[in-house]
């Protein structure tokens, strides 16, 4: 699998559990939490895409692994700051923290598994 599509899937699928640690970290949003999730998956698949293109540019996996952890921290930066308007207050690290594992997970998997651009013909 190319390294954008790995990025796109693996971001998508881990944007899902990231979504549901938000029952462990704060179960008074149990409520809300299909559009938690819903959220969280499309966060997860923006920045599995730009991950997987950035380790198809640069074969490094270290750098691979810190873009995936600054895209992971970017993308879920404007929702943590965020106050939730059912209860008005700010879960800051319960949304950045496992965003940014997301997007370093996904950088290390793109870079370590993902395949190599083919060669044009």
């Amino acid at each position: 699998m190319n390294k954008p599509v790995l990025g796109l899937v693996a971001g998508g699928v881990l944007g899902i559990f990231d979504g549901l640690t938000a029952l462990v970290s704060a179960p008074e949003v149990a409520p809300q939490i299909a559009g938690i999730v819903a959220g969280s998956m499309g966060k997860g698949l923006v920045a599995g895409v730009l991950i997987g293109w950035f380790a198809r540019k640069v074969n490094n996996l270290g750098a691979g692994v810190l873009f995936g952890l600054a895209m992971g921290a970017l993308f879920a930066l404007p929702f943590a700051l965020m106050p939730d308007p059912a209860t008005g207050q700010t879960y800051f690290w319960e949304i950045l923290i496992p965003g940014s594992l997301v997007g370093l997970i996904v950088g290390f998997l793109t870079q370590r598994y993902g395949a190599a651009a083919g060669l044009a013909k």
